[in-house]
Formats: C-alpha cells, structure tokens, sequence
C-alpha cells in the first residue's frame, strides 16, 4: 500500500516526538545497528549526530538503513544534511530542539562544532503495526 492518511497519521502519533529508535547501516557487508534519538517528519526521521562518527562514515560509503522502534521497521536511504545551523535546517531544527528539549543543552550537542551535522533517513518501504492492523507501506520517493 501506498504511504496515506492513516499511516501518516499513525507514524506522526507514535515518532513525531523524542523518539528512541535502532537505526542499522553497513559497513563491508557488515550490519551496524545503534539506538538514536530521532524525531518523524513527513516520510523521514531526522536525528542531530556528528559527522566524523561511525554511522555517518558508513552512510557516507553507503546510503542504505534501515530503522526499528515500536511496532515498526522500515528500510530508508540517509542522507548528511549538513551542519545544524545552514539556513537550510532552520525549520527542523526548530521542531528537534523542542522535541529534544530534556537533553539537548545538557553538553552532549555543541552547535557551533562544525562536525554537528542534521541526519535525514527518508524511508522507501516498511511494516507497521496498529491496533491488530499490519500495513505494508510503499513511502514516495
């Protein structure tokens, strides 16, 4: 089925907040898997990370993820957004801020590192479940 209303709906309900979730990449055939905090917007997840760091080295060989968390998988292409603070990331930033609002002045993220960098997982495919219901899902390109 084709990405819609309901799965939207769903998705935004569960993940369009702090949301903990596995995310995998490979690494010379090798999978790699690490839990992120990341927020869903509109057929992607979206997490702040440093871009010197294993995932986004291996992103970087090799685009092709894939995610889990509560009752949802999903294959997804990443893709290095840049530094946080381009024009370009204002508007998610706005919303990842207030969504990581509990940690993110805690020293972990530092801004004005240039290596601070905006992650984007636009999702192709996945399987969620809801109320008894499974729904194969087909995300637009």
């Amino acid at each position: 089925m084709k990405h819609n209303e309901i799965t939207e709906k769903i998705l935004t309900e569960r993940f369009g907040k702090d949301s903990l979730i596995a995310l995998a990449t490979v690494e010379n055939g090798m999978p790699h898997v690490r839990t992120v905090d990341a927020v869903y917007i509109d057929g992607a997840f979206y997490m702040i990370t440093y871009a010197l760091s294993g995932k986004m080295k291996q992103i970087e060989k090799n685009p092709k993820t894939a995610i889990s968390g509560d009752w949802f998988t999903a294959h997804g292409v990443g893709e290095n957004l840049g530094h946080v603070l381009l024009p370009e990331n204002e508007e998610t930033m706005k919303i990842l801020r207030a969504a990581f609002a509990a940690w993110y002045d805690n020293g972990h993220t530092n801004e004005e590192d240039a290596n601070t960098c905006l992650l984007k997982i636009r999702l192709t495919d996945g399987v969620l479940f809801s109320n008894g219901t499974r729904y194969d899902i087909e995300f637009p390109a």
